[in-house]
């Protein structure tokens, strides 16, 4: 399941709609918006995005973050390390071999260095 999915999920649930009342609506089929929603299918449409955020009903924060989740949804993603040191292509082949054998707290750590670093660039004198 990716985290757009399972966010939209959580949504659907906590609001009482079905999956196919929800696909009926958003015009595709209740097969498809499953597979979506377990990660079976790329990336969502802006169109799309847009539709369950209508449905759904969110807004601000919220909807906010199911378009950033989204972003970050593709269930097949590809990592290009030309040009990078070459322990940036060893770390994402490693991850690459190794992500389904981590828990979820390794996850967590994972994503929080990644986290610390992005914050780092982002501080004023922060490296590029």
């Amino acid at each position: 399941m990716t985290p757009f999915g399972r966010r939209v999920r959580d949504h659907r649930a906590q609001r009482g709609i079905t999956l196919a009342e929800m696909a009926g609506v958003l015009g595709v089929t209740p097969a498809y918006l499953s597979a979506l929603e377990h990660g079976k299918r790329g990336r969502p449409t802006f169109t799309l995005i847009q539709g369950v955020i209508h449905v759904l009903g969110v807004i601000w924060d919220e909807a906010d973050e199911l378009v950033r989740l989204a972003d970050l949804s593709h269930p097949r993603v590809t990592v290009d390390t030309a040009g990078l040191e070459p322990d940036a292509t060893l770390l994402a082949n490693r991850l690459a071999r190794e992500i389904a054998e981590l828990e979820a707290d390794d996850l967590r750590r994972l994503a929080a260095v990644l986290d610390e670093a992005s914050a780092r660039r982002s501080r004023p004198g922060g490296s590029a």
